[in-house]
């Protein structure tokens, strides 16, 4: 598997692209800015992309969607309950725990995370998770725009510490001391750890 994170925009937003390396097909997370990047990037690796993917409807993860889909073709994809709030087209309606199959070797399993917005989802696939707006390198998503909720972000934040503590952990922002982090870095050092009931002391 191949993941390239692209750091685009003036909100420090983190876009991603996940790619088969043997069929070459993949897959962008939250294409929110900056298309000439994102698509430079898939050009010059010969990669062909086959599905935008929405870990939430904000405009500064979902801008460029349209565009690159109808240059490349691929499919925008986002959570069901997202798109009242959504006013672009959306070619798929994810569910939780639906699979996202990107060519021959990568599969990417839907993991609902309301709490930021009701259709945020993340993004798990072993070893690795994309969390948008839901999980950042130290903190967590806001709950203070509209649609959020805090106590629901907990019970989200609660679901995914569940998985290997060795998850890296891929954010929506560039806001922490480094680009990723990992499940058990995130037990024991993130800032709301102890509120939201996941923290875990050495």
């Amino acid at each position: 598997m191949i993941i390239k994170q692209i750091k685009l925009g003036s909100t420090d937003n983190f876009s991603y692209i996940v790619a088969c390396e043997y069929s070459k097909k993949c897959a962008v997370i939250d294409p929110g800015a900056d298309k000439k990047s994102i698509l430079r990037y898939i050009i010059n690796n010969n990669l062909k992309l086959e599905y935008i993917l929405a870990t939430h409807f904000h405009y500064d993860h979902t801008s460029e969607a349209e565009s690159i889909s109808a240059e490349t073709g691929a499919k925008i994809a986002m959570h069901k309950d997202d798109i009242p709030h959504y006013a672009k087209k959306v070619d798929i309606l994810l569910n939780d725990g639906d699979i996202i199959e990107i060519g021959d070797t990568v599969k990417l399993r839907v993991i609902h995370s309301p709490g930021h917005t009701p259709g945020g989802v993340c993004y798990y696939t072993d070893g690795h998770i994309f969390t948008g707006d839901t999980l950042f390198v130290g903190d967590s998503g806001r709950t203070d725009l509209p649609y959020g909720d805090r106590p629901t972000l907990g019970a989200t934040l609660r679901k995914i510490m569940q998985l290997p503590e060795n998850t890296i952990v891929y954010p929506g922002h560039d806001y922490g001391l480094t680009p990723t982090s990992t499940l058990g870095y995130e037990k024991r050092h993130n800032v709301n750890a102890k509120e939201y009931g996941f923290y875990r002391g050495d």
